[in-house]
């Protein structure tokens, strides 16, 4: 039991996570809470975990995401302190996209800041992740109104390390932040060209969902094969591997298993030229407007063998548990171990 797990928000990729670890690793033992109500788990994880987790001589290595306030937890819980402490970042506050500016709960981002400062090891799922996060701390402090904290990110920097997220291939998984107002847009313009395709819209559904869903749903009866949270993992496999194209419009991403997934079982990927994805996929899979988007996707339904004959260019082996478990289990252990 020399490897505490602790996940605030045990749900989608943090759950992917957690599990993979906690089947892979020996002596792992795991502490999380539903993945529900985000902003309160943000808040108040911290002392539920104080009291959850029971002393034990045996912990010697720590691992959290940075859902979780672990300063907040080290300080009501010195023992854990002690421990090598990892924080794995799927996503970061400091950029994370919002409605409006004043949306922006400054105490987010702060708490990962803070979290970051009492890790041992810092650990992002991609270099756009480490980066946006990293370059935005002097901009984000100065919404302090005096006395600021200065070079911060001098501090975390030297700690901080590129880790990306393990996906256990074949098994597959797929919010305002994915923009479903242009995916939707560009599907209804095709579909008024006369153009011939079938749509399947997966994933679970959230109490918050925007209005474009209903709407969609109605006007694009005809060309849906499939609609909504697929429990089965074989099932959402079947649905991929029967696609040729996936599509992304995200506004926020800072991974992406769910493209990762989809172009392992074949899918050709067309994802926009910013946030995590030019790391990930070359050129000839970005868009940069809806409208290029839109271009490619009437290309597609006009000639589809241009995508089912296209062998994609994308080495998604390198995202995968069998090659990322021996850094992993490097990360894990109690000496400080290999430069991951």
């Amino acid at each position: 039991m020399s490897v505490l797990l602790i996940e605030a928000f045990y749900g989608g990729s943090h759950k992917q996570l957690i599990d993979l670890l906690q089947e892979n690793v020996e002596d792992c033992v795991t502490f999380s809470l539903p993945a529900k109500k985000w902003h309160w788990r943000a808040r108040t994880a911290s002392l539920y975990f104080m009291q959850a987790i029971p002393s034990s001589s045996t912990y010697r290595v720590l691992l959290t995401s940075s859902v979780l306030n672990l300063a907040e937890l080290v300080a009501l819980r010195p023992d854990l302190g002690k421990l090598k402490k990892i924080l794995y970042f799927h996503e970061n506050q400091l950029v994370y996209p919002v409605r409006k500016s004043q949306d922006r709960d400054f105490q987010y981002g702060y708490n990962q800041v803070l979290s970051c400062l009492v890790a041992d090891v810092v650990v992002f799922n991609s270099s756009f992740n480490m980066e946006s996060f990293l370059t935005s701390i002097s901009t984000f402090m100065k919404l302090i109104p005096d006395h600021r904290p200065k070079d911060l990110e001098k501090l975390i920097r030297p700690k901080s390390q590129v880790l990306y997220f393990p996906i256990k291939f074949p098994d597959v998984r797929r919010e305002h932040d994915k923009d479903p107002e242009v995916f939707f847009k560009t599907l209804l313009k095709l579909k008024e060209k006369g153009l011939s395709f079938q749509v399947s819209v997966l994933g679970e559904t959230f109490t918050d969902v925007p209005d474009i869903f209903a709407e969609a749903r109605k006007d694009l009866d005809a060309y849906i094969s499939h609609w909504g949270y697929l429990p089965s993992k074989e099932d959402y496999l079947k649905v991929l591997c029967e696609a040729d194209v996936v599509v992304s419009t995200a506004r926020h991403e800072f991974f992406g298993v769910a493209m990762l997934e989809a172009v392992h079982c074949g899918c050709y990927p067309l994802c926009p030229k910013a946030l995590v994805y030019p790391e990930i996929f070359s050129a000839e899979y970005l868009y940069s407007t809806p409208e290029q988007l839109f271009k490619k996707l009437q290309d597609f339904c006009r000639k589809p063998d241009i995508v089912r004959r296209h062998h994609v260019k994308v080495d998604t082996d390198q995202f995968s548990w069998a090659a990322l478990c021996r850094k992993f289990r490097s990360l894990l252990a109690a000496e400080a171990g290999e430069d991951l």
